[in-house]
């Protein structure tokens, strides 16, 4: 793992082709190499069905896009804490702007991570619901308004209150809790921001994945801390 204190940067791979398949595995080469080379922590969140085949060719942190929090039994169609345990994965997204659950089911998901040992990060749109988020002690929440997310506008720029809002507002709930910073992400600019703004890193996607030369974008996003 990384030594620059506790910096985290999650590459969300969404659906996006660059990121599917071998190509999953082809990204996840690149910030391996970046991490190590930089001395940070650089994880990747592909699809399910590309989780095994990220984690058993790449040494890095395996996140899943998403956990629901069922048990072994009669849940088809659900995706499965054990299972995404026995895939390789360390963690999980929660609650992504784009897969959206209820607090109970947030919880639920929560619950059944920790129960195989997978660490969290709940995705949070404001201060209100990174403060819920808080409440049910995740590893991390990470604020991400829905409005700039792929815009290219980063939140550290377009809406910095409520980075240092979610931090004042985690921090008075659990402070063993860490907050990330997304949305917009994708440049070297933006990671320092979030990071002065008191976040412990960032989750990103489209900027990195959807690049021309995703390592140098990587490379880009780290050259300033």
């Amino acid at each position: 793992m990384g030594s620059k204190g506790s910096t985290l940067i999650v590459l969300n791979l969404k659906t996006y082709l660059e990121g599917t398949g071998e190509g999953a595995v082809t990204i996840a080469q690149a910030c391996r190499d970046v991490a190590e080379s930089a001395g940070v922590d650089i994880g990747v969140a592909p699809q399910l069905p590309d989780l095994y085949r990220v984690a058993s060719k790449v040494d890095i942190p395996v996140f899943s896009q998403h956990l629901d929090g069922v048990g072994a039994g009669g849940f088809t169609g659900h995706a499965f804490a054990q299972s995404i345990k026995d895939a390789g994965a360390v963690g999980t997204l929660i609650n992504h702007s784009e897969r959206r659950l209820t607090l109970a089911d947030i919880d639920a998901s929560i619950t059944a991570a920790k129960g195989v040992g997978l660490s969290t990060i709940v995705c949070t749109n404001n201060i209100a619901t990174t403060a819920a988020a808080a409440a049910l002690a995740p590893d991390y929440v990470a604020v991400e308004p829905p409005e700039l997310i792929g815009s290219g506008i980063p939140v550290s720029q377009a809406d910095p209150e409520v980075v240092t809002g979610s931090v004042d507002a985690v921090a008075k709930i659990n402070s063993n809790v860490k907050v990330l910073c997304g949305a917009g992400i994708s440049k070297g600019e933006d990671l320092k921001a979030a990071l002065q703004l008191g976040s412990v890193g960032v989750l990103l996607a489209s900027g990195i994945v959807k690049a021309k030369d995703p390592k140098a974008a990587l490379e880009d996003l780290v050259s300033l801390i």
